[in-house]
C-alpha cells in the first residue's frame, strides 16, 4: 500500500499540511504517517572551561549545564508530541487514520530512510511570518534531493477541483505528465496543461501529445499555448482559471537552474497562493 509522509512542525501551515494530506489519502487510499524530527542540538554554553576558572567551579558549571540540556532535550521532546497529537486529532476530522513519529536527527536523513510514496510539507515553516518572501530552508533541501511526487502546501487548504500542469516538454514535465495519468489522485478533476514559449509547430505537437496521454488514461482535459514569460504566463494562468492545484517538474532544461530546483519552479513556490506537487 502506498504511504504517504506528512512533516508538521507547528507551524501556521501545519494544519493545512495536515488538510492536504489527508485529501490525498482518501482519494488514494494511502497509509498516511505524520513526522517531526527535532533537530541535533548544540551545546547551550561554552565548551572550552578552561583558563582562570577554578576546577570546582568548572565542574559545577559543567553539571549545571548538562542538567539544562538534558531539560531542553525533554521538554522538545514533549513539544514534539504534542505537535504530532494535534496534527494526528486534525487528520481524524477528516475520517483519516494516521500514524505519527517523533525522530531526532536530520531531516534529510530520516527521509532518505523512509521508504514513502510522496511526501507533503509547507512552504514555509516555523519562521512563515517573518519570511514571507523566502521558502523554507527544509523545503529548498528537500526538493533538492526527494526523487519521489512532492506535495507543497499553501498556507491555507481548499478542496482541489482544477489542476494546472505546467508543461516544457523537459523530462521532469513528462513525469509530472504520467504520474497524472496513472495516479487515482487526479481522477474526476478538471485538468488543464499549460505551455509558456512560442506558438510554433514544435510546441503544438508537444503539447497535443501530452493531452493524449491523459486522454488515454480516461482523463478530460483543456491546453493552452501562450506566448510570454514562464513564471508570469503560469502564474496568470493560476489566478484567471481558478486552478487550485499546480503540477510542474522540479528543473528545467538548464542544469545551472537545477542547481537552485529551477528559476521557474522557486518562483512559482514563492507567488502561487494554492498547493504545487514537484517532481524531478
Amino acid at each position: 500500500m502506498p504511504t504517504i509522509v506528512a512533516l508538521v512542525d507547528g507551524s501556521l501551515y501545519s494544519h493545512s499540511v495536515c488538510d492536504n494530506a489527508a485529501w490525498i489519502a482518501g482519494r488514494t487510499g494511502a497509509e498516511l504517517e505524520l513526522m517531526h524530527v527535532l533537530g541535533r542540538r548544540h551545546p547551550a554554553g561554552p565548551t572550552n572551561l578552561s583558563g582562570s576558572i577554578s576546577l570546582g567551579a568548572r565542574s559545577a558549571l559543567l553539571e549545571e549545564l548538562a542538567t539544562h540540556d538534558e531539560q531542553a532535550a525533554k521538554l522538545a521532546q514533549r513539544h514534539g508530541r504534542a505537535i504530532l497529537e494535534d496534527a494526528q486529532a486534525h487528520v481524524a476530522e477528516a475520517g483519516i487514520t494516521a500514524t505519527t513519529r517523533l525522530r531526532l536527527g536530520d531531516l534529510l536523513e530520516e527521509i532518505a530512510e523512509h521508504d514513502a510514496d510522496m511526501i507533503v510539507i509547507g512552504k514555509r515553516g516555523e519562521a512563515a511570518d517573518f519570511a514571507k518572501l523566502h521558502l523554507g530552508s527544509n523545503l529548498e533541501r528537500i526538493a533538492r534531493t526527494w526523487p519521489k511526487p512532492l506535495f507543497v502546501a499553501a498556507r491555507a487548504f481548499r478542496p482541489v477541483k482544477r489542476f494546472l500542469i505546467a508543461f516544457d516538454g523537459g523530462p521532469s514535465s513528462l513525469r509530472a505528465l504520467d504520474y497524472v495519468a496513472s495516479s487515482p489522485l487526479f481522477s474526476d478533476l478538471e485538468g488543464h496543461v499549460l505551455m509558456a514559449g512560442p506558438d510554433t509547430e514544435k510546441n503544438r505537437k508537444a503539447l497535443g501529445n501530452a493531452a493524449a496521454a491523459l486522454e488515454s488514461a480516461g482523463m478530460t482535459v483543456d491546453t493552452s499555448l501562450t506566448p510570454g514569460q514562464v513564471g508570469t504566463v503560469i502564474a496568470a494562468a493560476v489566478d484567471t482559471q481558478a486552478i487550485d492545484l499546480l503540477i510542474m517538474g522540479a528543473y528545467g532544461h538548464s542544469r545551472i537552474r537545477s542547481m537552485i530546483i529551477g528559476s521557474t519552479t522557486s518562483e512559482m513556490l514563492r507567488s502561487c497562493k494554492v498547493p504545487v506537487v514537484l517532481l524531478r
